[in-house]
């Protein structure tokens, strides 16, 4: 159907409208905006040596987030205050398993609340425990869904970061999927997909078979020359972002770099340049 401009200015509030006459995309409808946070292990030197000058100088690339690896020696109060005075949140710890553990539980919880973080996430198990067998995976997801019960009762989310290892077939199935198929959807399933490629899964495959477990996801590259950060090498991008916008229920992007070609904080910095022509 061909509209005239009397026909637009008639119909000027409607989507429908807008559409008709070019001036957006679908997509501009669908779109989700969701915020893009850093992992702080990408910079731990730096921030080792600095943490208030690196949250500073990630808030001014236009990161909207940090998530811990650690806190440097730094009090919950100092952090929150470094946080809140450059409009950083916490978009989540990689806390590790011990701290998640009946003896230190409560303190966890206590410094997260501080600090404003919701999500407690264990970065690894050790492959040799979590992935031994079926059975030892889903042992190890039952006490995941004990914690998130747990957790629940403070408002906070517990769940489980990608590493190589998890991708490991047992009887066909990754050690992965059975994890996540055991455990209750509040537990957060923190996709990697640099590292669940370079462990031979297909992240793509992993992710469509769980749909709303995703609420924050790493973006870390694959392939490409030494050091690539996101855009130059291999990852299906455009997928990825498509899917947490539509499946995921993704409430945080989350960059993470592991390999570098130049310094750490510039290779975070092009990340989100390119995360921004990407529409991110």
């Amino acid at each position: 159907m061909r509209l005239t401009r009397r026909d637009c200015l008639q119909l000027s509030g409607s989507a429908a409208l807008l559409l008709a006459c070019g001036r957006f995309s679908a997509n501009a409808f669908e779109r989700k905006k969701i915020p893009v946070g850093v992992q702080l292990y990408s910079v731990r030197q730096d921030a080792a040596k600095d943490l208030p000058g690196v949250l500073k100088a990630i808030k001014e690339m236009g990161y909207e987030g940090v998530e811990f690896a650690g806190y440097y020696g730094h009090d919950a109060k100092t952090i929150r205050k470094w946080l809140d005075d450059n409009g950083l949140k916490c978009c989540g710890t990689h806390t590790g398993w011990d701290t998640l553990q009946p003896n230190a539980l409560d303190a966890t919880i206590e410094f997260n609340q501080t600090i404003g973080n919701k999500y407690l996430i264990c970065p690894w198990l050790n492959p040799a425990e979590f992935a031994a067998s079926p059975e030892k995976t889903i042992e190890f997801a039952k006490r995941f869904n004990e914690l998130s019960e747990k957790v629940k009762e403070k408002g906070m989310l517990v769940g489980y970061h990608a590493h190589g290892g998890d991708f490991k077939k047992l009887n066909g199935e990754t050690a992965w999927e059975i994890f996540f198929s055991h455990t209750v959807p509040d537990v957060v399933m923190q996709m990697d997909i640099g590292n669940c490629l370079g462990g031979g899964g297909d992240p793509y495959a992993i992710l469509e078979k769980f749909p709303g477990r995703s609420k924050t996801i790493h973006l870390k590259e694959h392939g490409g020359p030494q050091g690539a950060v996101i855009g130059e090498g291999e990852v299906k991008w455009d997928w990825v972002f498509q899917f947490c916008e539509t499946k995921g229920e993704t409430e945080w992007y989350i960059v993470e770099q592991e390999s570098y070609a130049v310094p750490p904080l510039e290779a975070i910095r092009k990340c989100r340049e390119n995360l921004r022509k990407m529409g991110i």
